[in-house]
């Protein structure tokens, strides 16, 4: 099959936007003709950067505002150094980045359990609130991790 050439300047409208001098949204707007200098503003002092702060390797400037309140630290800190150290276009930066999520959680609970306080479990994953509108999901979810678990159990007792 043959593809045909179109002409886009046959389709109504196509390239009213090019010509800055003939803008569809004038009776709406006050044209002051700063709209094309809307990108020449000095910009603002940087945040104090007090911790450290991970970038990435394909912006060399460090963002005007960045979160500093948990820095990177533990394993969780190392695995995001590394995937850091790799292109945002790549699984080896964001797989890594979930992962140390996940880990960073478990953290948090030996890090609370450390300070003397025991995390409400129950609460903070929210099965009340997943038992009373989805129970079904929920069983699903339980039983799921039950079969997991009883296979992990096997495997250990196979080797032994």
């Amino acid at each position: 099959m043959k593809k045909q050439h179109q002409d886009y300047k046959n389709i109504p409208g196509w390239g009213m936007d090019a010509d800055p001098e003939n803008e569809p949204n004038y009776p709406m707007k006050n044209y002051t003709g700063d709209d094309h200098h809307r990108s020449d503003y000095k910009r603002s002092a940087p945040q104090p950067k007090d911790v450290e702060i991970l970038m990435s390797n394909e912006r060399p400037k460090i963002s005007a505002v960045f979160g500093n309140s948990v820095p990177p630290s533990g394993l969780s800190g190392m695995i995001r150094r590394y995937a850091f150290k790799h292109s945002e276009d790549r699984y080896r930066h964001w797989l890594p980045l979930i992962f140390a999520d996940r880990i960073n959680m478990f953290e948090g609970v030996v890090d609370d359990l450390r300070k003397g306080y025991f995390p409400n479990i129950i609460a903070e994953r929210g099965w009340k609130m997943e038992v009373k509108h989805n129970p079904k999901g929920f069983a699903v979810k339980i039983a799921t991790a039950a079969a997991v678990g009883y296979m992990i159990f096997l495997m250990l007792k196979k080797k032994k």
